[in-house]
């Protein structure tokens, strides 16, 4: 299963849902096609730079049948900068979501993390959007395929302006996202599980239980504040956070 999405995200060609095949297949079975995925990336040169933790909010959770997160590595070759032109044709249906990103100061490895342990190792705050993408098709996905799939994870932009967290408090932060000037969505920090540093403190403690640290200098994306949206070449997209600034992605053939 992990070479068929190893394939698929180098032909483009997406795969049936594994869980059409094995209804039984669950969260523990999709870090094993997820961690084999990531061997085979690795292999390839790439490294693993950070983490992102996915279905934080209640609806997306009700969605999927689930009542936690899942998480994936964010790999080295995904990750722009701001005003980044990133490629439509890097992905098979890709949508686009606003998230907080963190920046570690410190390494933090669980179990036993807390959120003021979370908030100590946190070296900056700061605006961030996710490119989200399956390569399972239609996006018909269960918990197994889309954990499997690097949790439906396609890119990550981020600002390089971070703001310290003792100055803002992040389940306060407003977000406004815009495609080619038009409002699209709003959101607020809180949409991440409550407290995106809570984010933080639980996927330390899963991690951890895995044998898992993150480390100094990883980026941890916190989750979607809002609806992810279809995007397409030629749009440009504008994320605006509350005290953090803003981040921009151009679409492009």
């Amino acid at each position: 299963m992990a070479e068929q999405l190893y394939e698929a995200r180098r032909t483009g060609v997406p795969v049936q849902p594994f869980t059409d095949a094995d209804p039984t297949l669950g969260a523990d079975e999709g870090y094993l096609i997820q961690q084999e995925l990531v061997r085979l990336l690795l292999a390839d040169g790439d490294r693993i730079v950070g983490h992102k933790v996915g279905l934080t909010s209640r609806p997306m959770q009700r969605m999927l049948g689930v009542d936690s997160p899942d998480f994936a590595p964010v790999l080295e070759s995904t990750v722009y900068s701001d005003d980044a032109e990133v490629s439509a044709g890097a992905f098979i249906q890709p949508k686009i979501e606003a998230e907080i990103v963190f920046v570690l100061g410190s390494r933090l490895r669980g179990p036993g993390v807390t959120v003021s342990d979370a908030r100590a190792a946190v070296a900056g705050v700061g605006a961030s959007v996710e490119i989200v993408d399956s390569r399972v098709v239609d996006w018909r996905i269960r918990l197994a395929d889309t954990i499997a799939d690097l949790a439906s994870s396609g890119a990550v932009a981020r600002s390089s302006h971070l703001v310290p967290l003792s100055d803002v408090d992040t389940r306060l932060v407003g977000m406004v996202m815009s495609r080619d000037g038009e409002l699209v969505d709003t959101g607020a920090g809180a949409a991440a599980l409550g407290d995106p540093v809570g984010v933080v403190a639980w996927l330390a403690n899963t991690l951890g239980a895995r044998g898992v640290a993150l480390e100094e200098g990883h980026l941890i994306m916190t989750g979607a504040l809002h609806a992810a949206v279809p995007m397409a070449a030629g749009e440009t997209y504008v994320a605006e956070f509350d005290r953090l600034g803003s981040i921009t992605v151009r679409v492009v053939d």
